[in-house]
């Protein structure tokens, strides 16, 4: 039932003139912010005035003011009344957003105890409990990718185990733009999606020991808004406790030790001619971006709109992490090993533990060579991943992410790649 105005919540014509439970019920004699809405009303008049929701898909709206002599007391009221009743409805398109809010709600069905983390799995169960279809995302970090991404958080009072997954370069905004079928699962109203994730290889448990763990998926996902424009949704859900026991690490992913060499030179697996040059011209760009960024923060000692922006309020303690990561990866992009085999819908991907072996996929080619997203902005990313690096995560990806980041979370922003990267790009130039 609709929230009534006080003015007119005890009238007589209050039910007599209200058809629609559906509506928003606009009491004349004050302003009043009910369940469904804001309900406008004028001082010393108790007319009514019902105004149907408004739906961001197929809008279908009308306005009922009724003044037809004998049934409503509007048709009395001066014209300015009238006029102010008329804007203060249309204001109500204000609340389209509120009306038609996109809602997610996610399932996790996982097992209550493992004896074998080969055999640990967890089905994620998403279904679209708003009222309009939502075109989301396939980010690799979520529930609707397969990829072996950090898309679980495990826990307990031992800490968390070891990730050995993959970490990815991946742009929302590139994904948006490309449009390709295959990066988005599409849930019309009601419609569930559903995905068995296998965890073995992917999580290392030997440095918690077993025990019960609660488990978590990330639940924000990414959408395309009305304005086609990639936007972001928390999904409503619940933890799960685990038990684990028995074998706690699996081979499957454990990274290979890679002999070490003196020599620097970039080495190909996988990789046509002409991709071999589009890499080294990559690589050299990559170099020069970390090169100069190196030099940049060995002469601030403040903050400056390139800092803050990538990285948030001046810290010097930040700042030298964040140097101490540009410094790592330093000439490395020289001495690694780019596979081009990787088929995936993402730019490159990599495994913490096995530096200087680097994964490059189906977006890396049309990208640039440099700026926003680019083949070198690429390379930094990735080989700030490494944990002989610096180890950076993927807490967030994309400029407007990154930068909210910054603003809101510099401890996260300066071991965030993407941050890195986008620091490193400059593009806009900042000072």
């Amino acid at each position: 039932m609709p929230l009534h105005g006080p003015s007119s919540r005890n009238s007589p014509s209050w039910s007599r003139h209200t058809r629609s439970t559906r509506s928003e019920e606009i009491a004349v004699g004050t302003t009043e912010l009910c369940a469904h809405g804001t309900a406008f009303t004028y001082p010393n008049d108790t007319s009514t005035l019902s105004v149907p929701y408004i739906y961001k898909w197929g809008i279908r709206w009308s306005l009922e003011i009724a003044f037809l002599a004998g049934l409503y007391p509007l048709v009395t009221a001066p014209l300015s009344v009238m006029r102010v009743a008329f804007t203060a409805v249309l204001a109500s398109v204000a609340i389209l957003d509120v009306s038609a809010a996109p809602s997610l709600l996610m399932k996790l069905v996982a097992p209550e105890s493992v004896t074998d983390v080969d055999s640990f799995s967890i089905t994620a169960i998403v279904t679209n409990t708003g009222t309009e279809t939502l075109k989301l995302l396939n980010d690799p970090r979520s529930v609707l990718s397969s990829d072996e991404a950090y898309t679980f958080s495990i826990i307990n009072e031992k800490g968390s185990p070891e990730f050995t997954g993959m970490f990815f370069k991946y742009s929302p905004n590139y994904v948006v733009k490309n449009n390709n079928p295959a990066d988005f699962t599409i849930l019309a109203p009601g419609q569930t999606y559903e995905l068995t994730h296998n965890l073995a290889g992917v999580y290392n448990f030997t440095n918690t020991g077993a025990g019960e763990f609660k488990v978590d998926a990330m639940n924000v996902f990414q959408y395309v808004d009305a304005s086609g424009e990639p936007a972001t949704i928390e999904a409503t859900t619940e933890s799960k406790k685990v038990s684990i026991t028995g074998k706690l690490v699996s081979t499957r992913n454990l990274p290979r030790v890679e002999p070490q060499t003196l020599s620097k030179r970039v080495a190909y697996v996988g990789c046509t001619a002409a991709r071999q040059q589009q890499i080294a011209a990559a690589v050299r760009s990559a170099i020069a971006y970390v090169s100069e960024s190196t030099a940049y923060l060995n002469r601030i000692r403040s903050g400056t709109p390139r800092y803050t922006t990538w990285f948030g309020a001046y810290n010097a303690g930040r700042l030298q992490i964040v140097r101490s990561h540009f410094t790592l990866i330093s000439v490395d992009p020289l001495s690694t090993t780019y596979d081009c085999t990787c088929t995936r819908n993402v730019f490159a991907s990599v495994n913490a533990g096995r530096a200087g072996y680097m994964y490059l996929c189906n977006y890396f080619w049309p990208a640039p060579n440099t700026g926003t997203d680019s083949k070198a902005g690429t390379i930094v990313h990735e080989q700030s991943h490494f944990r002989v690096n610096g180890g950076t995560e993927d807490f967030v990806y994309g400029q407007g992410r990154a930068k909210n980041l910054a603003r809101t979370n510099p401890a996260q922003a300066i071991m965030n790649a993407d941050n890195h990267e986008y620091f490193a790009e400059n593009t806009p130039r900042l000072a």
